[in-house]
């Protein structure tokens, strides 16, 4: 016997807003050159049980490549982490080799304080 009700890609099922307007896939992003790519670099340790780890923010472009940014950082590292909601991660305070790996293979990358 078939559900009647699927959930779509993002999970919903139902809503009981009057409003709600299902929305399709997001469109294709435009892909960027990795000189063109803005990223930051900070350290965090907020909802970590005090660990600190090393966030990549500001990547644009498909999923695959930021996996594969991702893989290749925690390699160059030496460390573990993942990539989730659009953001790498890499454990430990790593912010200076993200910083010449991500530098080294052209991309534009700054820290952030905070």
């Amino acid at each position: 016997m078939a559900k009647k009700n699927k959930p779509d890609s993002r999970g919903i099922v139902y809503s009981t807003d009057p409003g709600f307007i299902q929305r399709q896939e997001e469109a294709e992003l435009p892909a960027l050159t990795s000189a063109q790519q803005k990223l930051k670099v900070m350290l965090e340790t907020k909802h970590r049980a005090g660990k600190a780890v090393t966030v990549v923010y500001g990547f644009v472009g498909k999923n695959e490549e930021l996996e594969l940014l991702g893989k290749q950082l925690k390699n160059y590292c030496g460390s573990g982490g993942s990539v989730k909601d659009g953001e790498i991660i890499v454990q430990g305070d790593q912010r200076d080799k993200v910083l010449q790996y991500l530098h080294k293979s052209g991309f534009t990358a700054a820290k952030k304080m905070g």
